[in-house]
């Protein structure tokens, strides 16, 4: 089960992170050093099935329903408002959920799929609905004291924006992505 640390580089917020397959899925569960937690649940699939993110003042909570993500955003003790949209996952700051979408893919080496994400942003966990372009670049073995580790690199480009990043994967762990940095990892990544 792996566990450690990201770190967010552009406000240096810490995140404790432990993630784990199950017999129906994936979980993955974060806590920053700023309040946010994040518990992400997805099925044999890879479809996020629960989503929870809960800011000091503002929650989320939602799921893939169909072809639709479903969500209800609260604050306080005010009544949460329902929402929707034909998307196939939730994107936001935390790197849990680029293993969730990268995994959900399931793409080749070289192949690529655009994907409707519902992104989250900052700890108002405000909801915008983006198009992203994601492509398995190529996969490389790095050598361990375990046995080879192999790691995926995705580009992934903003189809709104033109934005393009390349996010480093190994298992259910993020080993590099724009603004994050892997700074502990107490035990191995889970491989597919």
């Amino acid at each position: 089960m792996p566990r450690g640390t990201y770190v967010h580089l552009g406000d240096g917020l810490e995140e404790r992170f432990q993630c784990a397959p199950g017999p129906g899925g994936w979980r993955y569960v974060g806590q920053r050093s700023d309040g946010v937690r994040v518990d992400l649940v997805v099925d044999a699939r890879w479809r996020q099935i629960r989503v929870e993110v809960v800011a000091p003042h503002w929650w989320i909570r939602g799921g893939v329903t169909g072809h639709e993500l479903a969500w209800v955003r609260g604050a306080g003790t005010d009544a949460p408002t329902e929402h929707g949209a034909r998307a196939v996952a939730f994107a936001g700051e935390s790197p849990g959920f680029l293993v969730a979408v990268a995994r959900t893919l399931g793409l080749s080496e070289g192949e690529r799929a655009d994907v409707r994400l519902v992104r989250l942003n900052g700890t108002a966990l405000s909801a915008l609905t983006v198009t992203e372009r994601w492509r398995l670049a190529d996969v490389t073995a790095h050598e361990t004291d375990s046995g080879p580790l192999p790691v995926e690199r995705y580009e992934i480009a903003d189809l709104a924006t033109a934005e393009a990043v390349a996010v480093h994967v190994a298992g259910d762990v993020v080993l590099d992505a724009p603004g994050i940095e892997l700074a502990d990892l107490e035990s191995p990544p889970t491989l597919a």
